[in-house]
């Protein structure tokens, strides 16, 4: 088994705790683990989509103010067939989308909301 070091900030290390604790496991080694394992099967979902596909994209992001997720919207608009925002409290937002559109076209959106990091919960329901 490979050792590596890693640096955490405060809120992910809170976190991690938090997944050691939620599971019972036994060190922070193991709930590495787990955070992997459970990383590496949401990125498999999405991998394995193909041909075209419609379904249901839930995000909650934080400060509704901040403009990335009108961007990337307008930017894949042609896929997005309903959208509803809402504010959420401490000033997060819900948007819900149906998408409809070739995998890899939602794949690419997908990656490319991942990416800013600014999203508490990305999750795409496959109809």
């Amino acid at each position: 088994m490979a050792i590596i070091s890693v640096s955490l900030d405060g809120e992910s290390m809170a976190m991690l705790e938090a997944v050691q604790e939620a599971y019972s496991l036994a060190g922070r080694s193991e709930a590495v683990r787990l955070s992997i394992k459970a990383a590496g099967s949401k990125v498999k979902e999405i991998e394995e989509l193909s041909g075209f596909i419609e379904g249901v994209l839930i995000i909650v992001r934080r400060d509704h103010v901040d403009p990335w997720m009108s961007l990337i919207q307008a930017k894949y608009e042609e896929s997005i067939k309903t959208q509803m925002h809402s504010h959420l409290l401490n000033h997060k937002c819900l948007e819900v989308m149906v998408i409809s559109a070739e995998a890899g076209r939602i794949k690419s959106m997908l990656r490319e909301i991942q990416s800013v990091a600014k999203a508490d919960y990305v999750k795409f329901v496959k109809s």
